[in-house]
């Protein structure tokens, strides 16, 4: 096998271009057999096999430095670069994550899983290298649907003035996540059909010399093109046309469903275990109703519609009322503020992790303009994505601490429909809602007793009135609350449980109610605790006599975590939640 030879970029010039064929069919099949049982991106990464293979042939690396956007395109250069067992032996499978990472190979350069950021990354390697005498090639990998985030356009214009080595491989299979978005892709369009020649040329207009490859897939014409630009005196894009999922039928013919994929059948591409997100469909199924009703209503999202229920027949059963602005969440937020300014009911939705590049449009544009969009903040939880670049359970301190948003943390999906509605239909607070991810939902001990409205802000729910200890579970983590309590109850402890609904303010008459019967307050919260909710309440009553428990999660980054473990380790299990609390008695 050719597989077995390559143990580095070293390995790859010595092939002849038989040779280079029989090792990317040996590749993508690979890919595809670790995919079936392990899961990731696949889409991505059968396309740019052929590029990968050029640029390792052509570059130097890790001198020559290629840096790849989001990594959705990482795994084929990671094979290459001396990590192929990760890809060709099952108990290796775990060894790598879906994603660059520095810890793991010299030829990777930055942890990189949110997007559009390679151009701007390399931009400052090629800077240091031209202040430090060097003459190393500056390589950034874009594509599939990168290119819409504003931070490529920030890093084009400024590498279009670098005059200077600088590579930009634009991987071009007019794909995003689901389809592209944006005026920008009529332009890209035009370049596809004129092969390369037409005027309407993005890149040129930003100072940077262009090249055309119209068969990204033709490993031996990418070769020539790179060979052409190594060593280069100035900026210049090679723009190469590439099919997403090469090589795998299903994934040719359904892009999207592929893009990302869950465990599957090899030989018919079936998902092993069908997983149906419930909130996700709930969504989808409770807008597209309420559109009927409401003309102004507006769903919004970057690049994941799906993430809401959105599938492309539900897009367009939406029709105008849905909008995709592409992998750009800051414009997004921006946009959902204009729309509601102008009189409309915009819902804009994406992954929590993904929340985090929106802060200064979420502060600035939205809340400082006091203007009343919603947002669905999905996968906030720390039982959810757990790659270091993904982490989803930074949300509460991000959202809950910009004045005048409203941040909702519902405990079931008939709360979170109704919190959804009431936040579409009213016209006062920007709300944000942290869609629920189902744990510790095995039943529930005190009912959550669904409101209609929510316009009194700041008032906490008692799901079940005791004595001595108070538990408070936020949102996800309601279950955790119940359950622990029914712990303390077989120990003699009949504690209250409360629900606190809002994440932006402190019911603070229920605070001081605490006080006459309770010594012990515990807050429990799926997410990271500095900054965060429990923080609230213990700096509340940081004069008084109550003693406080946080439970929650540590600030620090984590990658590729274990869910149960992270739990026992800081005590989100019932039993041990029930230990800790018994201990400050």
């Amino acid at each position: 096998m050719m597989l077995e030879k390559i143990n580095g970029p070293k390995d790859l010039k010595k092939l002849n271009p038989q040779e280079r064929q029989r090792l990317i069919g040996e590749m993508r099949k690979a890919m595809l057999e670790r995919a079936s049982v392990h899961m990731g991106h696949v889409g991505p990464d059968l396309g740019i096999v052929e590029a990968t293979v050029a640029l390792h042939t052509v570059f130097d690396s890790p001198k020559d430095k290629i840096v790849y956007d989001v990594s959705h395109q990482s795994y084929p250069h990671k094979m290459l670069t001396g990590r192929m067992q990760a890809y060709t032996d099952p108990a290796h499978y775990n060894d790598v994550s879906g994603y660059t990472n520095p810890d793991e190979s010299e030829h990777d350069f930055f942890n990189v899983g949110h997007t559009s950021t390679s151009i701007s990354l390399a931009s400052g390697l090629a800077k240091a290298r031209d202040l430090r005498g060097g003459k190393e090639n500056i390589i950034a990998v874009i594509g599939d649907g990168s290119l819409s985030g504003g931070m490529a356009f920030e890093g084009l214009d400024t590498v279009g003035e670098l005059g200077t080595n600088f590579i930009v491989v634009f991987n071009d299979n007019d794909m995003s996540i689901a389809e592209n978005h944006g005026g920008m892709y009529k332009g890209i369009r035009k370049l596809r059909e004129t092969n390369g020649q037409a005027e309407d040329n993005l890149f040129r207009a930003f100072g940077l010399d262009y090249r055309f490859v119209a068969d990204g897939n033709d490993v031996e014409a990418l070769i020539r093109a790179v060979e052409e630009v190594r060593d280069i005196d100035h900026p210049v894009v090679v723009h190469i046309v590439t099919q997403k999922g090469k090589g795998y039928a299903p994934a040719e013919k359904h892009k999207e469903d592929w893009h990302w994929h869950m465990p599957f059948d090899l030989a018919t591409g079936q998902v092993k275990e069908p997983f149906t997100d419930l909130y996700g469909e709930a969504t989808a199924a409770f807008l597209l109703q309420q559109m009927k009703k409401d003309p102004k209503l507006v769903a919004m999202t970057a690049a994941v519609p799906t993430v809401m229920g959105f599938t492309p027949e539900r897009r367009k059963e939406a029709g105008s009322q849905y909008i995709d602005v592409g992998i750009a969440e800051e414009q997004g937020v921006s946009m959902a503020s204009g729309l509601a300014k102008g009189g409309m009911h915009p819902v804009f939705a994406s992954y929590a992790t993904f929340f985090q590049r929106t802060y200064d449009q979420l502060s600035q544009d939205v809340c400082v303009n006091h203007n009343p969009a919603t947002f669905l903040v999905f996968g906030a939880s720390m039982y959810s994505l757990n790659d270091v670049t993904h982490l989803c359970f930074y949300d509460i301190p991000l959202l809950s601490n910009i004045p005048n948003l409203v941040y909702l943390a519902p405990a079931t999906l008939e709360e979170y429909t109704a919190m959804l509605g009431w936040a579409i239909a009213q016209e006062t607070h920007p709300v944000a809602i942290r869609v629920p991810v189902p744990v510790f939902a095995n039943g529930s001990l005190y009912p959550v007793k669904v409101e209609k409205e929510y316009s009194r802000l700041n008032r906490f729910a008692v799901t079940h009135k005791g004595s001595q200890v108070a538990l408070l579970g936020v949102g996800n983590f309601y279950g955790l609350a119940e359950q622990t309590a029914k712990e303390l109850q077989s120990r003699g402890i009949d504690a209250t449980v409360i629900h606190p609904r809002y994440l932006t303010g402190l019911d603070t008459e229920l605070l001081e109610e605490l006080r006459k019967d309770h010594t012990v307050v515990a807050t429990m919260e799926d997410g990271c605790l500095a900054g965060g909710f429990g923080e609230k309440i213990a700096s509340y009553y940081g004069k008084t006599d109550m003693r406080i428990l946080n439970f929650g999660i540590p600030k620090a980054f984590y990658d590729r975590y274990d869910y149960a473990r992270l739990a026992e380790e800081n005590h989100l299990t019932p039993h041990l939640a029930a230990e800790e609390i018994l201990a400050l008695l």
